[in-house]
């Protein structure tokens, strides 16, 4: 009997998206370059079927766009709410077997703003002033690194040497330094 762990992704899924043997073909700093370079290997029919784009280095970005008020909270939430009751009264006027009715939609927009409004400062409230500011987060990578399956690895290497032999050059004497550095912190 054997036992199964879960897994994040469905085995069909987890097939697509990583390599039996990957090697590294490549870094880049830009994902224009790194796509650029699979579109070069693919001009030249070498089977980019068994090529991987893997952004590496990854940080966080959060950009502050303003001061989160009380004011703000309820606006943000009465007018999140009345499209919402717009929405649910619309659907109901046009299901209505009494008709079309625009009171009808004007209440569910009214009760929608309300109930958005209250929503929004009980959870505004419930934060006690530890996040007063509004916020858009991105996740970026710095690195772009292009993988490929090891049995295509030196024909890909060769190839991207015609494309950039001064930055193929480069890539390979970081490979090599990226290869000693893991073998240090392994070794102690």
């Amino acid at each position: 009997m054997s036992s199964t762990s879960p897994r994040p992704f469905p085995t069909v899924a987890r097939r697509g998206l990583s390599l039996g043997y990957p090697m590294s073909l490549g870094v880049y700093e830009r994902y224009e370059d790194a796509q650029q370079a699979v579109d070069f290997l693919s001009d030249r029919e070498f089977p980019v079927q068994d090529v991987l784009i893997v952004g590496t280095e990854l940080k966080q970005l959060e950009r502050v766009t303003g001061r989160l008020t009380r004011g703000r909270v309820l606006a943000g939430g009465a007018l999140s709410g009345a499209w919402l009751g717009f929405f649910v009264g619309l659907i109901f006027a046009l299901f209505d077997p009494r008709g079309f009715s625009v009171p009808q939609i004007l209440g569910t927009v009214v009760f929608g703003a309300l109930f958005g409004a209250i929503w929004a400062f009980v959870g505004y409230t419930a934060t006690r002033g530890q996040r007063d500011f509004t916020s858009v987060s991105q996740v970026v990578a710095t690195k772009y690194e292009v993988l490929c399956e090891h049995k295509h690895a030196a024909q890909g290497r060769q190839l991207l040497a015609e494309l950039d032999p001064v930055g193929a050059a480069q890539r390979a004497a970081q490979e090599e330094i990226r290869k000693a550095q893991e073998a240090e912190r392994k070794a102690q």
